[in-house]
């Protein structure tokens, strides 16, 4: 016998695919293990990715291929900071680009002092850049961001045309934003994805946002799945999630694979 507690059913217009991926290794993150007072350092301001971080990126690319994700994905958003838009760039990007003439790149060539090739913008979803999918905000200069004038010559194609201001206005040194503030963002931002249109989307983002989101989640599910939800993303983790519409937010949306029926319209045949 089935309980059928245990087994949701929703429309498949009303879900969204969603690939959630924690940046790679920082070089905040390697000081910040052995010392966690170093994440209050102006040295690790808007940290960049180490090389080993850059390595944890191919890994991921060769696993997105691999995937197919990239045939899937129709948007990737990324949180504007040095190492998520890094990774992000890296591991959902196109191939090295080596003559910049075909397409504007998403990377330029040593972005972030990366000594990588610039990237190509060819035959890969749309970047967007929001702030709302930032890291916990305040005290550490980790998770301050530079402007979004700097960021756009490093990375040209990516769209930051949603931030509204060219500085970091939301970052204070204090106080530092609580799980609970981080929590209710997650929550924000996940109904801000219900205003998009695209059904399967990649987004980059970090350990501290990452665990406060999925964490407000779950509680309808099994302990063993709320502990799967709330466990803290590896440096360039992906995992795969599923929201679903409970509360009627998509009213405009259709899903594609469904069919009317009825063409041409006819009687039934009585059922038997």
């Amino acid at each position: 016998m089935v309980n059928h507690e245990s087994i949701g059913l929703y429309p498949l217009h009303r879900c969204k695919t969603i690939h959630l991926v924690r940046h790679a290794q920082g070089i905040h993150n390697v000081s910040g293990d052995k010392d966690h007072s170093a994440y209050s350092s102006e040295d690790y301001f808007d940290a960049r990715l180490t090389p080993l971080g850059w390595q944890q990126v191919d890994n991921l690319r060769n696993h997105v291929r691999e995937a197919q994700l990239l045939n899937k994905v129709e948007l990737v958003i990324v949180s504007p900071l040095l190492r998520t838009i890094q990774t992000a760039v890296g591991a959902f990007g196109g191939e090295e680009d080596t003559d910049g003439a075909d397409a504007t790149p998403l990377m330029v060539a040593n972005a972030g002092s990366s000594d990588r090739p610039a990237i190509s913008s060819l035959n890969v979803p749309p970047f967007l850049a929001v702030e709302l999918c930032r890291e916990t905000m305040g005290d550490h200069p980790c998770d301050r961001r530079r402007s979004v004038t700097e960021y756009k010559a490093l990375f040209p194609a990516i769209d930051f045309s949603i931030i509204e201001s060219d500085k970091d206005v939301l970052w204070k040194p204090s106080p530092r934003e609580t799980p609970e503030e981080v929590a209710a963002r997650g929550v924000e931002f996940f109904k801000w994805l219900w205003t998009r249109k695209e059904k399967e989307i990649a987004v980059v983002s970090h350990s501290g946002f990452l665990h406060g989101l999925l964490s407000s989640f779950g509680k309808d599910c099994a302990d063993d799945i709320k502990k799967e939800l709330s466990i803290h993303f590896k440096n360039c983790e992906l995992r795969s999630v599923v929201i679903v519409d409970q509360g009627n937010l998509a009213t405009d949306s259709v899903e594609t694979t469904n069919y009317p029926g009825k063409v041409p319209q006819g009687l039934d045949h009585p059922s038997g």
